[in-house]
């Protein structure tokens, strides 16, 4: 039997913009299937929330926990797309084993949980929304893997979202933050120290490490601020395509018209200005 509230499947959960987002689904008074690889979850999400454990890029523990939410509730109404980590370095650097696992997580674990949650959406409607990034619209030194990964994904919800219009009632939108104040630097640093360096990357791994090339500075926004813009895309009565999340995600983003010989000096000088700041601020 369906349950009376709107129901919401959230991945990425356990900290950062997850857990910022469940709250807020929390808040607005939806039941909230909080999920994460981790199994540890903020008291205040375990006591609001359902939590579960979720590998996204595990197709048979998907169509598990998409079952479970049917049989409990007998609806789901939206699916947060969260989950996701950042493998940094030059592109030469990366192992390409690494490259594969970041797109397992950042483009094929929306792709497998599209899969699984569609055929019961298209029975009532619902929405999908994404948390991408601007990295999905211009590359940055040192976030090659990433930024490709957020591009694809991109791709991918603009052919999902073109697809499903006008069907079934069900709508497709991309959330797109620059820099978030959560664990996503310490993540991306750890993946640096199994790098085997390129002296040619000097200057790129001193941007990584010392810059804000990985966590905006004081750019970054905060969790809560991002969780807002994905209940807003979750909500609107005409949800928008994209949500840029601040004004500096906006600039951002519109640096990928600029041509290549403009772009790519506004790459090298923020990561190399940042990397001084960095060492003095």
């Amino acid at each position: 039997m369906s349950t009376g509230k709107a129901v919401v499947l959230l991945t990425g959960a356990a900290s950062g913009i997850g857990a910022a987002t469940a709250r807020a689904f929390a808040d607005d008074g939806w039941t909230v299937y909080a999920t994460d690889i981790e199994s540890e979850f903020p008291a205040d999400i375990r006591e609001r929330c359902r939590c579960l454990e979720l590998d996204v890029t595990d197709s048979g523990q998907i169509s598990t926990v998409v079952g479970q939410i049917i049989t409990e509730t007998g609806r789901l109404d939206c699916l947060v797309n969260n989950a996701g980590y950042g493998v940094a370095g030059p592109v030469e650097d990366i192992a390409s084993d690494d490259v594969r696992e970041q797109f397992d997580v950042l483009v094929h674990g929306p792709h497998r949980l599209a899969q699984a949650v569609l055929p019961e959406m298209r029975k009532h409607g619902g929405r999908i929304v994404t948390v991408s990034s601007v990295l999905g619209h211009t590359a940055s030194p040192g976030l090659g893997a990433y930024s490709a990964g957020k591009a694809a994904v991109e791709s991918l919800t603009d052919a999902l979202r073109i697809e499903v219009a006008g069907a079934d009632d069900i709508h497709v939108s991309l959330v797109e933050p620059a820099w978030v104040e959560t664990g996503f630097a310490a993540g991306a640093l750890g993946s640096l120290s199994e790098a085997d360096r390129t002296p040619t990357y000097d200057r790129t791994y001193d941007a990584l490490e010392d810059g804000w090339v990985l966590t905006g500075g004081p750019l970054a926004t905060t969790p809560e601020t991002v969780a807002e813009t994905v209940l807003a895309a979750a909500t609107a009565d005409q949800p928008k395509a994209r949500y840029p999340v601040g004004a500096f995600a906006t600039f951002v983003r519109w640096t990928h018209w600029l041509p290549a010989r403009l772009q790519d000096p506004i790459h090298r000088g923020f990561g190399r200005a940042s990397a001084f700041l960095g060492r003095w601020l």
